[in-house]
């Protein structure tokens, strides 16, 4: 099947592309069925992508038993994220095929380092292993294919294990979304792109959706581990609650309101929540920058010296220039305007919001907003 000339322009980078676990995960139950099948593991193996993009992937491993206790066939599939700084850039994805039960088709089993699901709201129902339907649906496609081409057999078990799935899954979004005990098997593209937005914005998404799946009616959206810890303190909320949204502020928003909840809190150092303020959604460094000149329009009702504030390198400075009382008014002002900025995004969902400011000392500078439920002070 083609596809549009466009879509593969997406694909052109300086930067070197890598496969998504999905990807891998479908190449070695290419190399396992094949053995199955044939008696003979490939050396590579090629898949295409769901981006169109060809898959050439070297088997790094292999395994069968034959007999004794059912025979079984395995390959690994060790992923490569190309220049992405992917956590799971490394891993061994292995894939062990069995043959099944006749009319059973194509069934999933998670091994060793393969995350379950333990709560709703993600795209795989609680007590499956951490699958995601795309990849499912790439594994099927592969068998389909297979045994058309090899006359092979249609009802098969997969078992996907990532060695060490556990530990890696501690630097991901797994634990907080209720996945336990390892790794996801991921990808709508089977392509990673490097230094993506994509995959953060997707596991803000998927946050989103088991908070709401699970009732909870207050979620925060942190830009970092110190505001996350100052809305920790106070609230003390569940880690399903705890939305690591970084510098995507917009894309939180842009979900939150077609998928409200009914209160959000958004907690920020000072220099990204005057970005917010000013209006942008993307608070990274490189994609936004601070309008001074703005900046000291707002603070000179507080008495900060216009002149200086406009000439300042960073908002840290601009905060120095006053004393505790005068921090604390611009702090104010910044989390009223930056809220008017999330009440904008979010277009009248029915959702209420606070913004909070939070010092690098994990103290509180200012703060604007309430929630429709009572807090502690």
């Amino acid at each position: 099947m083609t596809r549009p000339a466009t879509r593969k322009k997406t694909l052109e980078t300086t930067l070197r592309f890598g496969w998504t676990t999905g990807t891998c995960a479908t190449a070695a139950v290419n190399a396992a069925y094949t053995a199955m099948v044939t008696g003979q593991f490939p050396d590579r193996v090629t898949i295409v992508t769901p981006s169109g993009k060809n898959a050439d992937l070297e088997v790094a491993e292999t395994a069968q038993r034959k007999a004794g206790g059912g025979p079984w066939w395995r390959a690994g599939i060790i992923k490569d994220a190309g220049d992405d700084p992917d956590v799971t850039h490394g891993a061994m994805i292995r894939a062990t095929v069995r043959p099944g039960r006749t009319g059973s088709g194509v069934s999933f089993h998670g091994g060793e380092g393969v995350g379950v699901i333990t709560k709703p709201g993600l795209p795989v129902p609680v007590g499956e292993p951490a699958i995601n339907p795309v990849p499912r649906q790439m594994m099927r496609d592969a068998v389909i294919e297979l045994a058309d081409a090899l006359n092979g057999l249609r009802d098969v078990e997969i078992e996907i294990s990532v060695p060490g799935g556990a530990g890696i899954a501690l630097k991901t979004w797994n634990p907080r979304l209720g996945i336990e005990g390892g790794i996801s098997i991921l990808g709508t593209t089977g392509v990673v792109r490097p230094f993506s937005c994509s995959a953060w914005i997707a596991s803000i998404h998927r946050g989103i959706d088991v908070a709401r799946a699970n009732d909870l009616p207050h979620v925060m959206g942190s830009t970092g581990a110190t505001s996350e810890g100052w809305g920790r303190d106070r609230y003390g909320l569940p880690d399903i609650a705890l939305i690591d949204m970084g510098d995507f502020v917009g894309g939180m928003l842009k979900y939150m309101r077609r998928h409200p909840v009914p209160n959000l809190s958004i907690l920020g150092g000072f220099a990204k929540m005057v970005k917010l303020a000013q209006g942008a959604s993307d608070l990274h460094s490189a994609r936004s920058q601070v309008d001074f000149t703005a900046l000291a329009d707002m603070a000179a009702p507080f008495g900060f010296d216009p002149a200086r504030v406009t000439a300042a390198n960073s908002v840290l400075e601009v905060a120095e220039m006053g004393n505790a009382t005068q921090r604390g008014q611009l702090a104010t002002a910044v989390a009223t305007a930056a809220r008017d900025t999330a009440l904008a995004q979010l277009r009248g969902a029915p959702t209420h919001v606070e913004v909070v400011i939070v010092g690098r000392d994990g103290t509180l500078f200012g703060r604007a907003g309430s929630l429709s439920f009572s807090s502690k002070e």
